[in-house]
């Protein structure tokens, strides 16, 4: 750990990391709860109509409620599931709940597969099947490497928003477009889980990681009905994939703390999202262990005796992946020094999320950066990682986040959630230039979720109206006065005389301003157990229209926007299902799971 972000940490007094540890948690930790489906007292993991590539391991698990008996009868197209995996089944029955497990197996040919259960309840036998489908498809012509960009809850609307800010519109006509929308293939991605309409974070990008649906706050599992966070049955993911069948490097890139819920998707395996410290620690398991991993989240590695620690235990995680030979950076100059040999990276740049674009990069006050005044952007960030992962002859896979689109949306801050938009579309320059000097890499830009902010106009006070009378509409809505003199493709004014007016359909009571807030601020706070609008905020008054439980915007159950270019990338088009994006990956890559199984 270096001298320097050691004493940023210990810089900051007790109360500023408590606040700002209390607004994480608010935004980053959704309010739902599961519960299975009352349909059959038998619960097949995997779900029906589930998809595995050939050779994908996971775990398989039969639940019955209102058992009377432990003798549960499980095939497999006919044969007996123990012989068909040449496993035994462990089988155990606890008060009314049984259960028939079978770990770490996979389907090794393609085709369609009958599960059949038959189990004994208290309202007599119960069966149930199931039926599952197995692929091995091969792209015509194969990537080596794999870049999956998430702009966390960056919904269509987000993207408009960026485009305008970083482009610009000249009598109806966008002045260009951005780089993730200059891509050859486009879908729409639906995105709920196998449990609710409107999905989370984890759950969306587990998704993408491993081809199968999950439960709100889970990722890399399906949710059985025992309260242990860690023994629910798993899925293997791609980044296990690609290192257990190709030897491939691969890599992680948040501006969020790096344990956070979409970085931590494409490793982890816990039913609860909220386990930070030891999904941090699961990060040095080697049948997952990323070959880079940046962003925030330093709390999650340092010893317990560490000012600004949140870990339970005396471990320096810092310090052992220094020991497997990791090059560690705490701030944007040690970054861009790492020696250029360095074959694999850990970089920590803040206590928990980094600091949005805004603040980071134009506001810079010293009070909301609290002393981290040296982060990277995501755009170096990206370019290290492929520098990087690219050393590796086997080719590799990254995935690079921007994450505060999403942790923005949820405060109602639609100008930070922008440039972090258009930070994200910067990234993607970045890959898209190595891509075009390599012709071997497929990149996707995709969101995970959508939020529900839109466009009504612009707004503008310059005949003395205020509030909702300042809303520009229709003819009435002329074109905001944004500039970028320097043509970096960020406004140089992120508050202009004209603005957009940005409006959302899933809010807490709070008080509406058009206006850029100076410092962030969230939009309604508890009191009494429940939310109201933060009486420290200006503005017009405006009644929630979500339960008064939630002091945050939520998100939206909305199709997204997906865009591809490279070797594979034609599998992308029309309507198709989150779990899509991950069949995509493996085809595009050839990846053939039977390779390496035991």
């Amino acid at each position: 750990m270096t001298n320097r972000i050691l004493a940023l940490i210990k810089a900051r007094s007790a109360k500023t990391v408590a606040a700002f540890m209390a607004l994480t948690f608010l935004l980053s930790t959704p309010c739902f709860a599961y519960t299975l489906p009352a349909a059959s007292p038998i619960t097949v993991l995997p779900i029906d109509h589930a998809k595995f590539l050939a050779g994908q391991k996971f775990d398989f698990l039969v639940e019955v409620h209102d058992a009377v008996s432990a003798n549960i009868t499980v095939t497999v197209n006919g044969t007996a599931a123990e012989q068909y995996f040449g496993k035994t089944a462990a089988v155990k029955l606890d008060k009314s709940l049984a259960s028939y497990r079978i770990d770490n197996v996979a389907f090794k040919n393609a085709g369609t597969l009958e599960i059949a259960v038959r189990a004994a309840t208290a309202d007599g036998p119960a069966t149930r099947a199931v039926r599952y489908e197995v692929v091995n498809n091969v792209a015509p012509k194969r990537a080596k490497n794999v870049i999956l960009f998430i702009g966390d809850g960056m919904s269509l609307q987000a993207r408009q928003m960026a485009r305008i800010l970083s482009k610009g519109i000249t009598e109806g006509r966008y002045n260009d477009l951005l780089e993730m929308e200059k891509m050859s293939n486009t879908a729409i991605i639906t995105t709920s889980g196998y449990d609710s309409l409107v999905t989370d974070s984890a759950n969306s990008a587990s998704a993408y990681a491993t081809g199968h649906k999950s439960v709100v706050n889970a990722m890399g599992v399906y949710a059985d009905s025992t309260p242990d966070p860690f023994d629910d049955p798993k899925v293997e993911n791609i980044v296990e994939l690609a290192k257990r069948t190709r030897g491939m490097a691969t890599g992680i890139v948040s501006t969020a703390n790096i344990t956070d819920a979409t970085p931590a998707a494409m490793v982890a395996h816990t039913r609860r999202r909220s386990e930070l410290n030891t999904i941090a620690a699961s990060m040095l398991d080697a049948r997952h262990r990323p070959d880079v991993i940046l962003g925030g989240g330093a709390q999650q590695f340092l010893p317990m005796a560490t000012p600004g620690s949140k870990r339970k235990d005396n471990r320096n995680l810092i310090e052992e992946f220094k020991a497997l030979g990791y090059s560690f950076s705490g701030s944007r100059s040690e970054l861009l020094s790492t020696p250029l040999a360095a074959t694999k990276l850990l970089g920590l740049y803040n206590l928990d999320n980094m600091n949005v674009y805004l603040d980071r990069e134009v506001l810079k006050n010293p009070t909301v950066l609290g002393g981290f005044d040296d982060q990277p952007n995501l755009m170096s960030m990206t370019g290290k990682a492929i520098n990087t992962l690219s050393k590796n002859p086997n080719g590799f896979f990254l995935m690079v986040e921007g994450a505060s689109i999403d942790k923005q949306l949820h405060v109602l801050d639609w100008q930070r959630a922008t440039y972090d938009t258009i930070e994200l579309d910067k990234a993607i320059g970045v890959a898209k230039e190595f891509a075009r000097k390599n012709g071997d890499t497929m990149i996707i830009v995709v969101a995970d979720h959508a939020h529900g902010a839109s466009i009504t106009g612009t707004y503008h006070e310059r005949d003395g109206k205020t509030g909702r009378e300042a809303v520009r509409i229709y003819a009435d809505s002329v074109y905001p006065t944004f500039e970028d003199r320097d043509g970096d493709g960020f406004p140089d004014n992120p508050d202009p005389d004209v603005t957009l007016a940005v409006q959302f359909a899933n809010h807490p009571d709070f008080n509406a301003s058009y206006r850029l807030q100076q410092q962030p601020t969230v939009p309604a706070i508890m009191a009494n157990g429940k939310a109201v609008a933060n009486p420290q905020t200006q503005g017009e008054f405006q009644p929630g229209n979500i339960p008064a439980s939630d002091p945050s915007e939520v998100h939206a159950a909305d199709d997204i926007i997906l865009n591809a270019q490279g070797p594979g990338s034609e599998y992308f088009n029309g309507v198709m299902d989150n779990t899509e994006v991950f069949f995509a990956m493996a085809r595009a890559l050839g990846l053939d799971g039977k390779r390496g199984l035991k």
